[in-house]
This record gives structure tokens, sequence and C-alpha cells, in this order.
């Protein structure tokens, strides 16, 4: 499957080191409108790095990042926030759930910063639990459930504000094979019925499995040597 012509997130020649460390070399990615597009190649290989500058997490030392027609990199830290409350949710691998709130809570915590009233906040959330199968775990704090069950409900926070794009960066790899089965067919599950875009990060032949193109990063850059070399872009617009 080649990248959209026309697409909802690009980036553009991307550049970061830390320090005196490259970590991305010149990366152009586009990413269309429902797409899931996996993330993939050894640790160390730049992966995250580059799901946090298309994020707004990061800002890339060079080069662009465009969500539809706006230049992310450009952005704010407050706006680039904003947008992550709003149209972009994030999942990363161990959930990162508040231990103080419950279920509920946590779920309800992205709408409650976008402005949404409390009682609004906690029926979307509680929905949200309910659709992903933890709804009796509403009144849990993280600290009560098992890994699997603290995923779901990270996944619930990401999705209830029905985000564009979902930034996933190796959700399953804390947990076992089974668990990390059903999370991966909920959220393609929800991705495929919501048409959002899915950005996932992974090192798992069987995770990139699910996402309709893989782009394979090697030392920062597009690792050009194996197949699939429809999955690279010279430019991303």
């Amino acid at each position: 499957m080649t990248a959209a012509p026309n697409p909802l997130l690009s980036a553009n020649d991307l550049v970061k080191s830390y320090g005196r460390t490259p970590a991305l070399r010149g990366i152009d990615l586009a990413v269309g409108v429902g797409e899931i597009v996996a993330i993939t190649g050894p640790s160390g290989c730049g992966k995250s790095t580059l799901l946090l500058c298309l994020a707004g997490i990061l800002r890339p030392d060079s080069g662009a990042v465009h969500y539809g027609e706006h230049r992310l990199d450009t952005w704010s830290e407050a706006a680039r926030s904003r947008l992550r409350r709003t149209e972009f949710g994030v999942l990363f691998q161990f959930g990162q759930l508040v231990a103080e709130l419950t279920a509920v809570e946590n779920v309800a915590l992205p709408l409650l910063l976008a402005g949404t009233g409390r009682r609004a906040a906690r029926s979307a959330a509680l929905a949200w639990l309910d659709r992903l199968g933890v709804a009796h775990l509403a009144d849990q704090q993280p600290g009560e459930m098992s890994g699997g069950e603290q995923q779901r409900c990270a996944m619930a926070r990401a999705l209830v504000t029905e985000p564009r794009v979902l930034f996933a960066d190796e959700p399953t790899g804390a947990l076992d094979v089974l668990a990390g089965e059903r999370l991966l067919g909920e959220l393609m599950r929800v991705a495929r019925e919501q048409r959002t875009s899915v950005v996932l990060v992974t090192h798992e032949t069987r995770v990139a499995a699910y996402a309709d193109r893989e782009v394979a990063l090697r030392d920062g850059e597009i690792d050009r040597s194996g197949l699939g070399l429809d999955t690279l872009l010279t430019s991303a617009g």
C-alpha cells in the first residue's frame, strides 16, 4: 500500500540529535487519513524519536512536521499540548496512568483538560471503558489492575477525545502475547471504525503485521535494503 498523495501527517527531512548522538538523519514519511503505519527497526534506530517528533512532543533540530496544512514543529509547546488533548492521542508502552486516580478519572482527564464539563467527561470515559471491556474497573486505581487492564484503560484515555491520529509506542511491549494480541485487535477495530490514523512503533514482526504499511528504520534513516520500497517517500509532499 503506497502512501496517500495528500497526507494527514507528514515529515520532511527530519533531523534530531541528542547531544552529539544523531537519532534521525533526514526522515521523510507521510501518513494518510485512516492509515495504520508501523515504524519498525532495532533498538536505538530512532523509532520512538520519530514518533515523538510527529506527535509534537519533541521538536526536530531541522526539517518539518506538517499536520494537514499546519507546520506543527513551529508551534509553541502550549499549542502542541492542546493538539495532543484534542486531535492527537498517545499510548505508551507502560500506559502511564496517574496512580492516584481511578480508571474513569484517568480516562476523563484529557476531556477535562480540554474544557469538557465533569459530568460529560465522566460519561464519555465510562462509555470508552465499556467499549474496551473494562467498565468493571471504573472505580479502581492502576495498582489494583493487571498490566493488560491498565493498558486497556490507557488506550481508552488515548481514544476518549476521538483523535484523528493515534501514536502508539510499543503498546504491547509490557504485555504477554495473549494480552498483547487482544489489545491490538481492539485498537485496530476502533481505528478502522473511526478512520483514525495510527503511527505504531514496534520491534515485533507480529505487531507490525497489523498495519497497512511498514516503514523500517536503521541508524536514524529509512532502511532501503529490504523489500517493500513502496513504503518509502522521497518527498512527503
